[in-house]
């Protein structure tokens, strides 16, 4: 029942936002932010420009609200344009970052691993190709659905399904790389 009540809350929140409440929006910022923030880390793998970026990714979010048509999208929508945002400013080839682990961490989450084995998964994920980190990202992250990574990514449903498997694969490589070493 919490899920429903959460989505409804965040649907309220979005409309308050469409109304030009500013506190609602500041609400959304915080929701999203942390979560955000790992999301463009791992797409432009340049921690000096995150910050920048976010802000502008912001402003896009501020100034196309009205655009939004149906609140239940905007996990979707807001990650589009973040994506689109990263990738118009960072086409270059980037440099490894670290992964601040504890931007992760909600006080709900049930820690089934140690905090030394979430970070060999989040330095693995480093090796792994753009496309394939953004959608353990999406999928397993951010909890988006098939169809939502498909609207982020510009893709079809099918694209996203062999994605995701092929990036299991490469993450599940890369970890016994890694633990073989």
């Amino acid at each position: 029942m919490a899920g429903a009540f959460d989505q409804l809350n965040e649907r309220m929140l979005i409309a308050r936002c469409q109304a030009g409440d500013h506190v609602a929006f500041e609400e959304i910022v915080a929701r999203y932010q942390p979560r955000l923030t790992f999301y463009v880390r791992k797409l432009v793998r340049n921690s000096g420009t995150v910050d920048d970026l976010l802000q502008d990714i912001w402003l896009d979010v501020f100034r196309s609200f009205g655009k939004l048509a149906d609140p239940a999208a905007f996990p979707a929508w807001i990650y589009r344009i973040a994506r689109d945002r990263a990738y118009r400013q960072f086409r270059r080839p980037r440099e490894p970052t670290a992964i601040d682990a504890a931007q992760l961490a909600t006080p709900t989450d049930e820690e089934s691993f140690s905090p030394e084995e979430i970070e060999d998964v989040y330095k693995c994920m480093d090796a792994l190709t753009d496309e394939h980190r953004e959608v353990l990202v999406l999928r397993f992250l951010e909890d988006m659905s098939y169809d939502d990574i498909a609207a982020v990514t510009r893709c079809n449903v099918g694209t996203v399904r062999s994605r995701l498997h092929y990036a299991k694969a490469a993450l599940r490589a890369a970890i016994n790389r890694r633990h073989l070493r």
